[in-house]
Formats: structure tokens, sequence, C-alpha cells
């Protein structure tokens, strides 16, 4: 009897120390569930983490044959587009701004005359638009393109060529778009466009190809052009900068002739020693504009380092596109095989 008593207290006793640490557990449990950042909240979410990671590890592992021969195969294709891809070159020119021309005694009229100047027509400068923004803008501009693609007639050539034949020298121009034993545009489009194509679809051909930087600090100019052929691609950058600078002398000896001759009737008009002074001071700034476009072909931009033929080409990187292309495919399977694993989970 003794005994039986003994163990009747013995398990009354491991119950009691039982229910204790059940309610403790209950209460590691609760205080977790209340404070996530505490540091039972802390170990729970780290042995979860743990878990979905590992579990996220397996469901990679167990797909990486595929993983492999996706990216493989993203891999060869990435190869064969980087080498169908033609070779671009790019010639640049660094350029400077010229010098204004007398641009002292024009400070000086500003002062005195700017309000009399600007009736008649007279640009005496102290303001308005920089020569340098403004010859980079008409050099941008579409009329002043247009006009260098048929002065140049650079049309097939821009728009037909589709390489380069390094060891022959000469474009590769692509049979679909222009037949060039019989000489006319051929390529298949809809309207509104037409087999030769127009002036817009050109301009914007040819701005995608032009490159100019202006270097605020130093006011250089740097001008650039990509293209397939490298003689061709100096070339043009050359006739740039050559025709930008007849272009901006021109319209400045065309407004100074234009004030030259207003001015030079007013003279004849007045009669007032005073008013006539003044006119002949316009009259002989004015002409020296003219002089000094006359005598200066760098009228805007003066070449400091020009234009070369380029030996190696500056497009397309062929490796980064076999890279960037093999990472694709890598991505692309590991996303197609935890969605699987997912749409598997929820079935």
């Amino acid at each position: 009897m003794a005994t039986t008593s003994e163990n009747l207290g013995s398990n009354v006793a491991i119950d009691k120390r039982l229910g204790r640490i059940e309610q403790q557990l209950d209460r590691v449990a609760a205080l977790a569930a209340v404070q996530p950042n505490g540091p039972f909240g802390h170990q729970l979410q780290a042995d979860a983490d743990e878990i979905d990671l590992r579990e996220l590890w397996n469901v990679i592992w167990q797909g990486k044959w595929l993983i492999v021969a996706v990216t493989f195969v993203f891999a060869v294709v990435s190869v064969i587009y980087a080498l169908s891809q033609p070779n671009i070159y790019k010639s640049e020119a660094l350029l400077a701004p010229a010098e204004e021309n007398s641009g002292g005694g024009l400070a000086g009229l500003a002062g005195q005359f700017g309000g009399l100047a600007s009736l008649a027509g007279v640009n005496l400068g102290g303001g308005g638009t920089n020569k340098t923004t403004l010859a980079i803008e008409v050099l941008k501009s579409r009329e002043f393109i247009s006009t260098f693609i048929q002065k140049h007639d650079l049309l097939v050539p821009l728009m037909a060529a589709e390489g380069w034949n390094s060891r022959a020298g000469e474009l590769l121009i692509d049979p679909d778009i222009y037949d060039t034993v019989n000489s006319r545009w051929v390529r298949d489009v809809s309207p509104p466009r037409a087999s030769q194509p127009s002036l817009q679809e050109a301009y914007k051909e040819f701005l995608s190809r032009l490159k100019v930087v202006e270097d605020k600090t130093s006011s250089f100019v740097t001008i650039g052009f990509e293209y397939y052929s490298p003689k061709s691609s100096k070339q043009w950058v050359d006739d740039l900068v050559a025709d930008i600078n007849i272009e901006i002398k021109a319209r400045d000896v065309a407004e100074a002739e234009k004030s030259i001759q207003y001015l030079t009737e007013q003279l004849v008009k007045t009669s007032v020693a005073d008013m006539k002074t003044i006119f002949y001071e316009l009259i002989e700034e004015q002409s020296k504009i003219v002089m000094f476009a006359e005598v200066r072909d760098e009228y805007v931009f003066k070449t400091i380092d020009p234009a070369i033929v380029p030996e190696l080409k500056s497009k397309p990187k062929r490796a980064l596109i076999v890279f960037f292309g093999a990472m694709l495919g890598g991505m692309c399977a590991i996303i197609f095989v935890l969605g699987r694993r997912l749409s598997d989970t929820k079935k």
C-alpha cells in the first residue's frame, strides 16, 4: 500500500511539472507572436528563413539541367545575333569656338547705340544667342541636314547600306532596298511611305548617327558620326564642319549686308551731323563683319583635332551581348523552375 501511495505521489508531481512546462512554452509562443522583433521572434523567423532558403535552393538544384540547357540556348542565340551585326565605326573631330571679330568695337557700340541699332535691325552683340550654341542647333536642324544629304548625295549610302566590305573597300547595299544595277529604289513599304525614302526619313537616320557634344567648362565641341564605312564616317565629319562654318558665315554676311544697305539709306535721308556719325560707325562695324568672314574659312569652329579614319570598330560590343544574353536565359530558366514548383504546390 505504501509503495502504491508513493507511485501516485510521484505521478502527481510529474504531471504538475509537465503542466508548468506547457504553460511556460505557451507564454514563450505568445511572446514571440506579440513581439516578432524580440529574441524569440528573431529565432523563429531565422529558422523559417533557413528552411525557405534551403527549400528554394533544393528546387533550383532539382531543375539545374533545365537551367543549364536554357542558358546554353540563349548564349548560342546571342552569339549568332552578335556575329550577324555589322561593325560600326565612329570618327570624331574636336573643335573650339572661333574668336569673335572686332569684339571690342562692337561691344562699345552696343553700349552706346544698342537701342538705335536694334531699331535698324543691326546686331551688335552684347546679348542674345551664343554663336557656338546657335551653330550646334543649326547643325542638328532638319533644314541643314536635309540640305547636307542632298548636297553630298548621301541618300543611298545612308538609307540602303547594310555593311562594309573591308577587303574590297566598298559599301554593302541591301538589294531589297536599292537596285544598284538599275539605280532605282525597290523597297517594299506601305503608304504614306514611298519606295524612295523621304528627306524626313533620311533626317531621322542621319541624326541617330550624329553625335554632337559641347563641354560647358572648356567650350570645346566634339562632332562624331557612326557609320559602317570608316572612310565615310571621317569624310562626313569633315564635310559637316566645313558646311556649318559656311552656313553660319553666309547668314552673318547676309545680315550684315542687309544692315549696311539699311544704314546707308538712312544716312542719305538724315541731315543731322551726330546721326551721320553714328550711322558711319555702325556701317563700319558691319563692314568689318563682312571682311572678316571673307578672309577666314573656320568662321565658327576651329579644328583642334581633325577627324581620322578609325581602325577599330566602336560597335557592337559582342562580348557584352553574349554575356547579357546568357544572363537573361539563366534568369528566365530560374523563374520558370520556381513558377512550376509553385504551381505544383498549389495543385
